[in-house]
C-alpha cells in the first residue's frame, strides 16, 4: 500500500446501534478521504471492551460496523479495513505509550470523567488509559491525519503530546539508529462538514448516543423509512420559524442540529439550507429532512443487511485487511522497540 498520499487512520467502536452521528461524524468522512489519502479504517474492538461487552453481541457488532463501512462506499481493496485486535501491535505500542504518557495528562481527559461519572473508582484501567491506545492506533502506522469529531480533539492532542515526548525522550537513541528525527509524526485533525457533531433529537445540547435509553433520540442506520419519519416528526424544536441566515440559529440548539443534519445529508451548506427553508415552519422542514435521510440511509441499510447475511465474506475482508495492516505496522513496531532498547528478532 505504498503511496505518496498522506496517511489517514480512524476507527469506529463496535458497540451496536450505529446511528446518524456515526455516519455523518465519521463514515462519510472516511468515504470522501479515499480520493485524497491512503486510508486505514479500523473496527476498534479493543476500545470497545474498556466497558463490558456481551461476547456474542461483540462478534455481531464487529461484523455490522464492517458491513456498514462497505455499504457506505469504503473500498477494502483500494484501502485497508480491519479489526484492531487482529494486529497485536496496537496493544504492544499502547503499553510503550503507557510508560511515556503521564498520569496528569490522562486525569485531564474530559471524556473519561463523563463516562466514569460518579463511579470513577469502579471504572476499568482500560477506560482510563483509552487515549494511550488511541495514540498507538494512529502512530503504529505513522498516520499524519485523523478524521475526528469535536469530542475527540482532546484525545488527538494527547496523541500529539505522546508522539512529541517519545521523540524527545528517545532523541539520542533515534539518532543512533539512523532513524528520522521526527520518529513519530504529530498527527493533524481533519474536522470538516456542517455536522461534525450530531446532537440528540430530544436535546440539542447533548450528543447523539447509542447509549441513550430512548431510541427516539437518534436515527439508527438500520432504521426503516417509517421509523425515520416518526423520529424526525417528534424531534424537539422551538416555536419560532427557521431563520434565513446561520446567525439566526444562535441560542437555538435543536434548530441548529436539524439544519446541520439536513445540510450534511443533502451535501449543502447550512447557509444554503436556510436560504431554501428560511421562514418555514418546522413541519415542512422535517418532511424534507425525512425525505433526504430516507434517500441516503435506505440503500446503506439494505446493503448492510445483505452483507450481514454473508459473514464469511465480512471475515475475509477483515482478515485480508489485517494482513495488509501488519505489513505497515510490524516494521514500525520493530523500530520502536529498538529505540526503546527492547530486544527484537
Amino acid at each position: 500500500m505504498a503511496s505518496d498520499k498522506p496517511r489517514v487512520f480512524s476507527g469506529v467502536q463496535p458497540t451496536g446501534n450505529l446511528h446518524l452521528g456515526n455516519y455523518l461524524g465519521a463514515i462519510t468522512k472516511f468515504v470522501a478521504l479515499q480520493e485524497s489519502h491512503e486510508c486505514l479504517y479500523c473496527v476498534v474492538d479493543l476500545h470497545a471492551i474498556t466497558v463490558w461487552q456481551e461476547p456474542k453481541e461483540l462478534e455481531h457488532n464487529i461484523r455490522e460496523v464492517t458491513a456498514a463501512f462497505l455499504a457506505s462506499g469504503i473500498d477494502p481493496k483500494a484501502h485497508i479495513v480491519f479489526n484492531q485486535s487482529r494486529v497485536s501491535g496496537h496493544a504492544e505500542l499502547a503499553w510503550v505509550f503507557n510508560c511515556v504518557a503521564r498520569m496528569g495528562w490522562l486525569n485531564r481527559m474530559t471524556q473519561f470523567k463523563e463516562k466514569a461519572g460518579k463511579h470513577r473508582e469502579n471504572a476499568s484501567v482500560g477506560l482510563f488509559a483509552y487515549p494511550n491506545l488511541m495514540a498507538a492506533d494512529i502512530l503504529l502506522y505513522r498516520a499524519t491525519h485523523v478524521p475526528v469529531g469535536d469530542d475527540q480533539k482532546q484525545h488527538l492532542e494527547l496523541s500529539r503530546d505522546i508522539a512529541q515526548k517519545f521523540n524527545t525522550d528517545f532523541a539520542e537513541s533515534i539518532s543512533s539508529h539512523g532513524f528520522a528525527e521526527t520518529f513519530f509524526p504529530l498527527p493533524e485533525p481533519l474536522i470538516t462538514g456542517p455536522a461534525t457533531r450530531v446532537m440528540s433529537l430530544r436535546d440539542g445540547t447533548s450528543k447523539m448516543s447509542k447509549s441513550d435509553a430512548s431510541d427516539m433520540t437518534r436515527i439508527n442506520m438500520m432504521d426503516d423509512a417509517d421509523a425515520i419519519a416518526q423520529k424526525f416528526r417528534k424531534a424537539r424544536t422551538d416555536p419560532e420559524p427557521l431563520p434565513s441566515e446561520v446567525a439566526g440559529l444562535e441560542g437555538r440548539p435543536e434548530a441548529e442540529n436539524l439544519v446541520g443534519i439536513y445540510a450534511a445529508l443533502a451535501g449543502v451548506s447550512k447557509s444554503d439550507a436556510l436560504q431554501e427553508f428560511g421562514g418555514a415552519q418546522f413541519s415542512a422542514f422535517k418532511q424534507a429532512l425525512t425525505d433526504v435521510a430516507v434517500e441516503v440511509l435506505g440503500p446503506i441499510g439494505a446493503e448492510t443487511r445483505r452483507l450481514m447475511d454473508d459473514p464469511a465474506y465480512i471475515d475475509s475482508v477483515l482478515s485480508e485487511g489485517a494482513k495488509r495492516a501488519h505489513t505497515i505496522a510490524d516494521p514500525i513496531l520493530r523500530e520502536t522497540k529498538q529505540v526503546v532498547g527492547l530486544l527484537t528478532d
